[in-house]
């Protein structure tokens, strides 16, 4: 119970956070009853104020929502995306999406940058979605973000953990929470990737692309909670040549 995720000084106990984007409305409830998740995304062409479709109708209170700048290709369509945001009270967290390149779905690191360091300045919780680059989370560290959201694989692939070295290094070098967005697509990545010291993982297409998304949902849940014990326990040790009985024989062999 102590052991709390804690962004931009708010503190979580799930560390399994929602990308809602592919979900129904009513997916989306599933999903976090189950998941026992305590932040999601949202897109704001989602966030029908007052509309029929209102997908915060559906988010349970206390849900933190964290909006996303999905669409922008610049820093300066991104900052815009946000303070409409802000302003239509879903709060000062964002989900920071600079992305032009439509063929791969890459985040452009250098004007994430640039879009940090305004939001941060303007008193944003700020998690950058960016390619896992040292110097590029170093510089969004220093720009005022909350967080480092590292991608895993491309957005929607399911593939994996392929940038797993590269996200090792920020685990090892930035002093703010990590946070693996995109890419995963079973429990077991989620739970290596956890193992391996990273502090959250936001999921969407895995779950919502599955036989039974609640279920996936629990799944993802209970992965992300062993890789983190696993984590804080100390896995255990590697042997590079040699096989080590679990029982010595020794004994046992000279009567």
């Amino acid at each position: 119970m102590t052991d709390k995720l804690v962004i931009g000084g708010y503190e979580f106990q799930s560390r399994l956070i929602l990308g809602s984007g592919k979900f129904s409305l009513e997916m989306t409830q599933a999903v976090i009853e189950h998941g026992e998740v305590e932040m999601v995304t949202l897109a704001l062409r989602r966030a029908n104020v007052g509309g029929q479709e209102d997908i915060l109708e559906y988010i349970p209170q206390g849900i933190t929502l964290l909006p996303n700048t999905s669409g922008a290709r610049n820093a300066d369509e991104a900052v815009r995306i946000a303070r409409l945001a802000r302003e239509i009270g879903c709060g000062d967290f964002i989900k920071l999406e600079v992305i032009h390149d439509s063929k791969y779905l890459l985040p452009d690191n250098y004007e994430t940058i640039k879009a940090t360091e305004v939001l941060a300045q303007e008193g944003f919780i700020v998690m950058p979605y960016m390619y896992p680059d040292l110097n590029a989370a170093r510089a969004l560290t220093a720009a005022g973000a909350a967080s480092i959201m590292p991608l895993g694989a491309p957005i929607g692939s399911n593939k994996g953990l392929c940038t797993k070295e590269f996200i090792g290094i920020l685990v090892e070098e930035i002093d703010l929470p990590i946070i693996v967005d995109a890419g995963i697509g079973r429990p077991s990545q989620a739970c290596e990737a956890m193992e391996m010291g990273v502090d959250a993982i936001m999921c969407n297409t895995a779950i919502a692309t599955s036989g039974n998304v609640a279920q996936m949902a629990r799944a993802f849940k209970q992965a992300v909670e062993a890789g983190r014990t696993a984590y804080l326990a100390g896995l255990g040790r590697v042997l590079a040549k040699q096989a080590e009985a679990s029982s010595p024989l020794t004994g046992f062999l000279e009567d």
